[in-house]
């Protein structure tokens, strides 16, 4: 296979048309997953022909790849926003950290395309592309990771919690706070009454100060 790191081979053309395909690309990939999507259905998805979609893209893995890391840029950015937000000032750590950690789930209803393709990607991870999947990560998870963890260090050097590493710090809290809410919601699939959300956010929250508090136990 082509190297997938040269990524998005991009031709000369309208730029309106091309964010087109990347736009029908998402809804076909988020519908039918990796194994039955077809270039033929994105360009009926797009309203043209399939030769159109390939002076854009080479091939559906291309298609994949570009969409992927779209979409997960943008979620990326939108938690930095979040974590930005909901850790400016702390006034009282568990309520705070529980409101971040409902904020932090919202972009399973604002981006619900995109969780389609992660849901897809679990069932399918076997069969993608080479690359795919280590990109994806660097673009979206773990750098939505890091922006938490800049915010938790601020947090740990005022006191707020005891944290020798804010990357660990922040991967735990992603998993305690949002993990089992991600889980039982099937990444958004299946939406989980308020009040069960709020009891798995709340647990997770105590479960995490327990861990980083600045009281815990040596």
């Amino acid at each position: 296979m082509a190297t997938l790191q040269a990524t998005i081979a991009v031709h000369a053309g309208p730029a309106e048309e091309r964010r087109d395909v990347v736009t029908a690309a998402r809804t076909v990939f988020a519908r039918e997953g990796w194994t039955h999507t077809t270039v033929e259905a994105i360009a009926e998805q797009a309203g043209l022909e399939p030769a159109a979609v390939e002076h854009y893209f080479r091939d559906k893995e291309q298609l994949l790849l570009s969409v992927l890391l779209d979409s997960a840029a943008s979620v990326a950015a939108a938690l930095t926003v979040i974590a930005e937000d909901h850790l400016v000032q702390v006034d009282d750590l568990a309520a705070d950290l529980a409101a971040l950690g409902r904020a932090w789930l919202t972009p399973m209803t604002t981006f619900p395309e995109h969780f389609a393709i992660v849901r897809h990607i679990g069932a399918e991870v076997t069969r993608l592309p080479a690359g795919v999947l280590e990109m994806w990560q660097t673009a979206g998870p773990r750098q939505a990771q890091r922006e938490l963890a800049r915010r938790l260090r601020r947090i740990a050097d005022a006191g707020l919690l005891d944290i020798a590493d804010a990357d660990h710090a922040a991967g735990r809290f992603v998993q305690l706070v949002a993990g089992s809410v991600v889980q039982r919601s099937f990444h958004g699939a299946l939406p989980l009454a308020d009040f069960e959300r709020d009891a798995l956010v709340d647990a997770g929250v105590a479960d995490f100060i327990r861990l980083f508090g600045p009281t815990r136990a040596a």
